[in-house]
């Protein structure tokens, strides 16, 4: 326990660790395809793998789900990630076709909730990209004007005709999408998994990825696998191979906490008649979401950037869970008195676009990567397209929208701890400029 009586979980809030993690992998083996990294990208690509007839082997360092897929605050978007308008800057002919996958990504999910049995709290709210001054409320219509350009289904408005907290001037709801408990849909997939034919070694970390004449060879520390695939999805880890493409991602630490719970009254008095998801428009937003344990739950506000190998049993930093405290009394006015009960964090890959990458470092070695905090939903949908690649099929459209045929990547001196902290100073002092004014 932290200060203020805050429980600082090594693992995540949804849920705890599950009891039945299986056992290492011992030996040789030898299989069609091998996936590294067990979050819902690598589950989703393995369970597609093995219904197309694969014989396919996932290995996971720790247990399945143990990454970012539970951690993060269960709002599934259906939009892109990053910053919209210097996506249009910079990738405007890409844009229709990432918001196209963006979408699919998300139906992906939903269908994936259904075909499963997951019972995961889903409540198909859509997300709202919220403005907290004049100036924001400037961006939300300029990022709605270039959604709806690239082909998405928009909405601006106030905070009465979108169901938001009145605190917020506004808004643009993207209706795609919306709120689930992410523990609960990881260890459902999870339990779907160990029900498969996929053999899945937890605990088993991966030293070596090499491409051979005949396919790839995978080295853990208690054997090897032999295998014609291997699919890098490790994520964030995924920098700690030397296989991985250099500066394929950044590994950025992200926070979230769930206040304690709140009087249903209380929070029927905000206003959130949608229930939608809240995302403001500061350069590092911060998100907010109602869950049906009567709380909410926020995130982000600060990134930090990690270095490998990443450390292992990491909480939340105290100064950030206290800067994610400030960010909802300021937004929640009526809840000053509210405290968090937890905090928990996670790592998640950005990439140097803030564009979703897919590709191969060889024939044989394929790598999904870098959905820049929209991996919820997009991640395991970007694992079934390269899973049906690799079965055969010619590549989809939505893959070749993230395809990229070689592997080389600049660096990202905005993701650099010195980058971070000064985009963090930008938006705390435009906070302080929009109290002083009044807006």
């Amino acid at each position: 326990m932290g200060s203020h009586g805050i429980d600082y979980r090594t693992f995540t809030g949804w849920i705890e660790a599950p009891s039945d993690v299986g056992p290492a992998l011992e030996g040789e083996l030898t299989c069609e395809a091998v996936v590294v990294g067990g979050g819902l990208g690598g589950m989703s690509t393995a369970l597609r793998l093995a219904e197309r007839g694969v014989d396919v082997v996932l290995v996971e360092a720790e247990f399945c789900g143990h990454g970012s897929s539970s951690r993060n605050a269960g709002q599934l978007a259906g939009g892109p990630g990053g910053d919209i308008q210097l996506l249009h800057l910079l990738h405007s002919e890409r844009l229709p076709a990432i918001v196209r996958f963006a979408e699919n990504s998300a139906h992906f999910i939903e269908a994936l909730i259904g075909r499963l049995g997951i019972d995961c709290d889903y409540e198909p709210t859509g997300n709202v990209g919220v403005a907290v001054s004049k100036g924001q409320m400037g961006r939300v219509r300029r990022v709605a004007r270039i959604l709806a350009e690239a082909g998405a289904t928009v909405e601006v408005g106030d905070s009465a005709e979108l169901g938001i907290p009145r605190n917020f001037i506004g808004g643009v709801r993207e209706p795609v999408g919306g709120m689930l408990d992410p523990g609960k849909l990881t260890m459902g997939v999870r339990r779907a998994l160990l029900a498969s034919r996929v053999r899945v070694f937890e605990r088993t970390r991966v030293e070596t990825v090499e491409a051979t004449a005949d396919g790839v060879r995978v080295s853990v520390p208690g054997g090897r696998i032999r295998a014609g695939h291997v699919v890098l999805a490790a994520n964030a880890f995924g920098g700690e191979l030397a296989v991985t493409p250099k500066r394929l991602a950044s590994p950025i630490w992200v926070t979230e906490a769930e206040t304690a719970p709140i009087d249903p009254a209380r929070l029927a008095a905000l206003g959130w008649t949608s229930r939608s998801g809240l995302v403001t428009q500061h350069a590092v937003m911060q998100n907010f979401r109602l869950t049906s344990r009567h709380t909410i739950v926020t995130g982000v506000r600060r990134l930090q950037r990690g270095k490998y190998p990443l450390p292992p049993g990491r909480t939340a930093d105290e100064s950030v869970v206290t800067g994610l405290l400030k960010g909802v009394r300021a937004r929640f006015p009526s809840l000053a008195d509210v405290g968090f009960d937890r905090a928990w964090g996670g790592w998640v890959a950005v990439t140097p676009s803030w564009l979703p990458v897919a590709g191969r470092v060889a024939d044989t070695v394929h790598y999904s990567i870098g959905c820049n905090g929209h991996g919820l939903g997009q991640a395991p949908y970007l694992g079934q397209l390269i899973a049906d690649r690799i079965a055969g099929d010619a590549a989809h459209e939505d893959l070749l929208a993230l395809w990229r045929e070689r592997p080389r990547f600049l660096p990202a001196p905005a993701m650099s701890r010195a980058g971070l902290r000064a985009v963090w100073l930008v938006d705390r002092l435009a906070d302080r400029l929009n109290a002083v004014r009044g807006v």
